[in-house]
């Protein structure tokens, strides 16, 4: 029975096919050639809506600090990379920091002054960074920033309250503030980079939390922490230039400024001074988150 019915359909195509085997042999190629788009077509589709993953995507970066239980508002850690492909000696990749800097931002007091916060803003760090101006805020006057920068939020309450106790803000030779570490520096009464320090920004980055909770519009949650970052700079005298140029540079990049534009942005004020020779600083005190 089921070899009669096989033979059938056999005779069946064999005489189609005679019938004009060109005609049939082109509408077979068509029709190949329109499931092939259809397909190509539905998978680009599916990566733009975000139901697959696009295998040439960037891996997403890792987060940084948290608002709210759905939502990072922090910027993403950054450390100077070789410059990047098309030329740009300001805009260079920005690779996950490693080391030192990607630990939690710790703070040491040393001569002349000096508070060293040296790390990453990790979300929530500004609480030990108050803590430590509390005890030791009468000896601190230049909170001296090595940082990939980090949380957003911590940044810009750390750099409002070093304008509230009128501190200066340092990048020394050779050393690097980015990301949101440039909000932090900005609240330097007067504020002062080393030859061949590198200060740069990017985009802000609402990432997700793998924390359970409501969901919430990321773009609105940037926009907002984006208009919050203009009023500050605004607020400490820098030009709003300097968040154009974070704005226009994706976050997995990072925009360096040059020296002239540190200072014609109003970025930095003033010359790094020679340390001066003073007494060593108070027995402490090296914090950390």
């Amino acid at each position: 029975m089921a070899k009669s019915r096989s033979s059938t359909l056999r005779q069946r195509f064999h005489g189609w096919l005679s019938d004009d085997a060109d005609e049939a042999v082109l509408r077979w190629i068509f029709r190949g050639v329109l499931t092939v788009t259809i397909v190509a077509l539905t998978a680009d589709l599916a990566r733009m809506e975000g139901w697959t993953a696009d295998p040439h995507a960037a891996a997403p970066p890792a987060e940084i600090g948290a608002d709210s239980p759905a939502l990072d508002p922090g910027m993403l850690p950054s450390i100077l990379a070789p410059r990047s492909p098309d030329g740009d000696k300001r805009l260079i990749p920005l690779p996950q920091p490693g080391g030192t800097m990607a630990k939690p931002m710790t703070f040491e007091l040393v001569g002349g002054g000096k508070l060293m916060a040296t790390g990453t803003i990790t979300p929530g760090i500004s609480q030990s960074f108050a803590a430590e101006v509390g005890r030791h805020g009468d000896y601190i006057r230049t909170v001296v920033l090595n940082s990939p920068g980090g949380s957003v939020t911590d940044a810009l309450t750390m750099g409002r309250l070093i304008r509230e106790r009128k501190f200066a803000t340092e990048v020394e030779a050779g050393k690097y503030c980015a990301s949101s570490c440039p909000l932090m520096f900005a609240g330097g009464i007067e504020r002062r980079a080393g030859e061949r320090a590198m200060i740069g920004v990017h985009q802000v980055a609402a990432i997700r939390s793998a924390t359970a909770g409501p969901p919430r519009d990321e773009m609105s949650v940037a926009q907002n922490i984006s208009a919050r970052c203009e009023h500050y700079l605004a607020d400490m005298g820098v030009s709003l230039q300097v968040w154009v140029h974070a704005m226009e540079t994706p976050h997995d990049r990072l925009f360096v400024f040059r020296p002239d534009e540190l200072k014609s942005l109003d970025v930095v004020t003033a010359a790094t001074a020679s340390s001066p020779i003073a007494a060593p600083a108070p027995a402490t005190t090296k914090t950390r988150s």
